[in-house]
C-alpha cells in the first residue's frame, strides 16, 4: 500500500506543473508567431523538460504565409530568453499548453494583436481582443498594411485542400 501511495504522489508531482493555473519560467525557443517552448521554474535547473505553449485566443500567420516571419520575430522580441508568467487555459489535442503569456506588465497575446501580428480568434468571445484588432486594422499596423490579409485558418484550409 505504501508503494502505491508513493507512486501516486510521484505521478501527481510530475504532472502537476502542466495543470497549474500560473507558472513562472523562461521562454527558450519561439517556434512561430503563436507557439513557444517554455521551461517552468518548477521543473528545476537540471531538468530538460519543457512545455510547448500555444498562445490562447490568437492566431498568427503561418511561417510560409505573408507576415509569418514578422510575427515570429515580433514574438521573439517580446519573450525569447525572457522570464514570463504562463497562465494555462487548456491542453489541446496535440498536448500543447494553451495559455496567456504575461511578460512584466505586458499581456503578450494582446500585444501581438495590437501590433498587427496576429488575429483575435474567431471562436472565442473576447470583445476586448476584438477591439484591439479593430484598432490595428484601422491604424493600419503589421499584417493590416497588406491589401487583403488572409487569416491563418483560411490559409491552412487552402493549403490542405490544394494538397489533396
Amino acid at each position: 500500500m505504501k508503494r502505491l501511495i508513493a507512486s501516486l504522489c510521484l505521478l501527481l508531482a510530475a504532472i502537476a506543473p502542466a495543470w497549474a493555473d500560473t507558472m513562472s519560467g523562461v521562454v527558450f525557443v519561439v517556434i512561430d508567431g503563436d507557439t513557444v517552448l517554455f521551461k517552468p521554474d518548477s521543473y528545476g535547473a537540471v531538468s530538460r523538460a519543457f512545455l510547448k505553449v500555444r498562445l490562447a485566443n490568437i492566431d498568427a500567420p503561418e511561417k510560409d504565409q505573408p507576415y509569418g516571419d514578422d510575427a515570429t520575430r515580433a514574438l521573439s522580441a517580446l519573450v525569447l530568453n525572457q522570464r514570463v508568467e504562463v497562465t494555462t487555459v487548456a491542453i489541446d489535442a496535440y498536448g500543447r499548453t494553451i495559455a496567456q503569456i504575461q511578460q512584466g506588465a505586458m499581456q503578450v497575446n494582446t500585444e501581438l494583436v495590437r501590433r498587427g501580428m496576429a488575429w483575435a480568434s474567431t471562436y472565442r468571445r473576447n470583445a476586448e481582443l476584438k477591439a484591439v484588432q479593430r484598432d490595428a486594422q484601422h491604424a493600419p499596423r503589421g499584417l493590416w498594411l497588406g491589401i487583403a490579409p488572409v487569416a491563418p485558418w483560411v490559409w491552412r484550409r487552402e493549403r490542405s485542400a490544394a494538397a489533396h
